[in-house]
C-alpha cells in the first residue's frame, strides 16, 4: 500500500512526529508498504518546502504561506492536501483531528461530496482536544477552541476509521457515536533499542556514580506543582544525598516555581535541572537515574493522553513509581514491572520512591522487568501489524 501520514506540525521541536508517527511509519515500511509524511513546518519554518528522508521515511515539508495565521490556514491546508494527493496514496491517515491537517481532511470530504473520488481517510487521536482536554491548557482564543473541538468531533465521525492512543480515548470516541469496530486501540509503543549511557551524563553533571538519582522527565502540566514540591521535599528529607534530575521544559515558568520551592523547602542542593534536551541525548539522561517518578493528577487530559515519556523511561530500564492514572495502568504491571500509587496519596509516592532508593537490588530487578514487559507487550512492530490488518479490513485495494 501507498500510505500518506498528515502530520499536525513539523518534525522539530515537538515530539508527536518523532515519538509516534515516525516509528510507526518505519515499521509499516518493513512490511513492504510505502509511507510519506506530509508536514506543515510552522514549528520549524526553516524547513519550509524541503523534502528530507528521516530513518528511511520520506518527509515532505510543504511551503508555508507568508500571510498571517488566519489568512494562511486554508492555503496551507490546501497545499498539504495537494502534496498528499500527489503521492497517489491508497489511503491518508491524519494525525490529530485538528489544525491545518484537520482542515486538509475536511477539504477532502468536501471535494468528495462534489463527486470527485478521494482516498479513504483515517484519523489518529493521541489527546482529547475538546472540553476538559488539551484546549484548556493552550493559549488559544475562544473561537480557536470552539473550532478545534468541532474538528475533533466532525473528523472522528466522518473518518473511515479511528486509531486512538489510549483506552480513555477509545471510550470518548465511542461516545461521539463512532462504532466500536471502526476504532483501533493504537497506544504509543517502543522499539527494542539498548538503554543509553547514564555514567556519561553523571560525569557531565558531576553526579557521583553511587549517588542516588531520582528522575523527573516532564512537561510539568500533568500534576499539581505544589504536590510535586512536597514530594521532592519528602524524598530529600529521608534520603539527604539524593539528586533530582529534572529533564524537560514547562509551559508557564514551572521551573522557576520549582527553584523557588526548593530554596524554601530545603532541597535546592539536590536539584539538577537540565531543561529541554536534544532527542538523541535523552536516552543517556534517562539511564543516569536509579528511580523515576511519574506523577499524574486524575484529570481528563491525563486519562486520555498516551505518555510517550513514560514509555521512554521504562524502556531505559529505570524503575518507575507512577500515579495509577490512564495509560500508566496499561504500561505497568503493578509490583512486577513498576509501582503504581493512588494519585491522591502524596505520602505513598514518597514512601515507594524511598523504598526503591534504599533497595538497589529490588530497584534493578523492577527496572529490568519493566523494560521487558513493555518491549514484549507494546512494540511498534506488533501494533503496526495490527494497523495493516485494520487498513485492509476497511479499505479495498
Amino acid at each position: 500500500m501507498k500510505i500518506v501520514f498528515l502530520a499536525p506540525f513539523g518534525i522539530r521541536p515537538k515530539g508527536t512526529v518523532l515519538a509516534r508517527m515516525l516509528p510507526l511509519a518505519v515499521e509499516l515500511q518493513r512490511f513492504d508498504h510505502t509511507v510519506t509524511v506530509i508536514a506543515p513546518p510552522y514549528t520549524n519554518p526553516e524547513d519550509s518546502g524541503k523534502t528530507e528522508t528521516v530513518r528511511g521515511v520520506r518527509l515532505v515539508n510543504v511551503v508555508l504561506p507568508t500571510a498571517g495565521k488566519v489568512l494562511s490556514a486554508l492555503p496551507l491546508a490546501w497545499r498539504m492536501l495537494r502534496a498528499a494527493l500527489a503521492e497517489k496514496p491508497d489511503l491518508i491517515h491524519l494525525f490529530k483531528p485538528k489544525g491545518y491537517g484537520g482542515l486538509a481532511a475536511m477539504l477532502m470530504h468536501l471535494i468528495e461530496r462534489c463527486g470527485l473520488r478521494m482516498p479513504p481517510l483515517f484519523v489518529d487521536s493521541d489527546d482529547w482536544e475538546g472540553k476538559g482536554g488539551m484546549n484548556d491548557l493552550q493559549s488559544y482564543s475562544s473561537s480557536e477552541k470552539r473550532f478545534y473541538a468541532f474538528q475533533e468531533q466532525w473528523l472522528s465521525r466522518h473518518a473511515v476509521g479511528m486509531t486512538v492512543a489510549s483506552r480513555e480515548l477509545q471510550r470518548l470516541t465511542a461516545g461521539l457515536g463512532v462504532a466500536a469496530e471502526k476504532i483501533l486501540y493504537l497506544p504509543n509503543c517502543v522499539e527494542d533499542v539498548p538503554p543509553g549511557d547514564g555514567l556519561l551524563i553523571r560525569q557531565k553533571l558531576a553526579i557521583g556514580a553511587d549517588t542516588p538519582v531520582v528522575l523527573l522527565y516532564t512537561r510539568f502540566f500533568e500534576f499539581s506543582q505544589e504536590r510535586l514540591h512536597r514530594v521532592l521535599a519528602g524524598i530529600c528529607e529521608r534520603v539527604p544525598d539524593v539528586r533530582f534530575l529534572v529533564v524537560g521544559k514547562g509551559r508557564h515558568g514551572e521551573e522557576e516555581l520549582l527553584l523557588a520551592a526548593s530554596r524554601e523547602m530545603g532541597f535546592a542542593g539536590s536539584l539538577v535541572m537540565v531543561g529541554w534536551v536534544e532527542p538523541l541525548e535523552i536516552p543517556d539522561y534517562l539511564a543516569a537515574a536509579d528511580v523515576a517518578i511519574y506523577p499524574l493528577d486524575d484529570t481528563l487530559v491525563n486519562r486520555a493522553k498516551c505518555p510517550a515519556k513514560l514509555t521512554e523511561i521504562i524502556r531505559a530500564g529505570v524503575p518507575v513509581v507512577a500515579d495509577a492514572v490512564g495509560q500508566a495502568l496499561e504500561y505497568i504491571n503493578p509490583e512486577h514491572s513498576g509501582i503504581l500509587c493512588d494519585p491522591d496519596d502524596r505520602q505513598g509516592l514518597i514512601n515507594r520512591t524511598v523504598e526503591l532508593l534504599q533497595n538497589r537490588v529490588r530497584s534493578k530487578t523492577l527496572g529490568l522487568a519493566g523494560r521487558r514487559y513493555l518491549v514484549e507487550n507494546f512494540s511498534w512492530r506488533q501494533y503496526a501489524k495490527r494497523l495493516v490488518g485494520y487498513y485492509l479490513k476497511n479499505v479495498k485495494i
